[in-house]
C-alpha cells in the first residue's frame, strides 16, 4: 500500500445518499481475481447505458471532471454487501480520499486497508463543497498528519480519523506490513517451538 500523507485534489460533487457496493461497481465485473482494473467499471449504471455509452447527464463523464481524486458524497456511502471490489474500483479509478457525513462499516473499514482516505464530515460543511465544486474547477487539500482540509480560499476545517488508521496510511501499512513488522518476535516464537 502507498504510504499518504497530504493529498491535493479536484473535487467531485456525487450528492447522492445510501451509495451501495453495487452501485459503485455492479456485480458483473467481479470476476477478475487482482485488485487492478477495476476503476474502469466505477459508478458504471450510473455513467454508461445499456448500449455502453456514456451518459451525457451524468457529471463524472464531464470533461472537467476527468482528473478527480477526491469525492464528496452522501450519508451512508458504501452500503450494501461487503465486497471489497468497492474500494479497489474507486482507487483504481483515482480516488484517494472521500469525505461523507457517515459510511457503512464494512466499506469503512475496507477502504482504509486498501489506502484511501475516508473523512467523516458535518452536512453543513459538505453541502458548501458540493455547491462549489459543481463546477469541476474546486480543489481541496487534505493532510493527513494534521487532520485539517483546506479549500481553494484557504479556509481550514478539522477532521477526524481513528489514530490506528491514520498510523497505516502515514506509514503505508496493509495488514501483512503490520504482520511483518513483528517478524522478530514470530521467528524467535517459531524457533523455541
Amino acid at each position: 500500500m502507498e504510504a499518504i500523507k497530504e493529498h491535493k485534489g479536484l473535487v467531485f460533487p456525487l450528492n447522492r445518499t445510501n451509495i451501495d457496493t453495487d452501485q459503485i461497481i455492479p456485480k458483473q465485473f467481479l470476476k477478475r481475481i487482482e485488485r487492478t482494473g477495476f476503476g474502469q467499471f466505477v459508478f458504471y449504471n450510473w455513467r454508461f447505458d445499456d448500449d455502453g455509452n456514456k451518459r451525457e447527464d451524468f457529471d463524472l463523464n464531464k470533461a472537467q471532471f476527468d482528473s478527480a481524486s477526491i469525492l464528496l458524497a452522501g450519508e451512508n456511502f458504501g452500503c450494501g454487501s461487503s465486497r471489497e471490489h468497492a474500494p479497489w474500483a474507486l482507487l483504481d479509478y483515482g480516488f484517494k480520499v472521500i469525505i461523507a457525513p457517515s459510511f457503512a462499516d464494512i466499506f469503512y473499514n475496507n477502504a482504509l486497508k486498501n489506502g484511501i482516505i475516508l473523512i467523516k464530515m458535518e452536512e453543513d460543511q459538505l453541502s458548501e463543497w458540493m455547491e462549489q465544486a459543481k463546477d469541476g474547477a474546486f480543489q481541496l487539500s487534505v493532510d493527513l498528519e494534521k487532520q485539517e482540509i483546506t479549500d481553494d480560499e484557504g479556509k481550514i476545517v478539522s477532521f477526524h480519523i481513528p489514530a490506528y488508521h491514520k498510523e497505516k496510511l502515514l506509514n503505508g501499512w496493509d495488514d501483512i506490513a503490520l504482520t511483518l513488522l513483528l517478524e522478530d518476535k514470530i521467528k524467535e516464537f517459531e524457533e523455541s517451538r
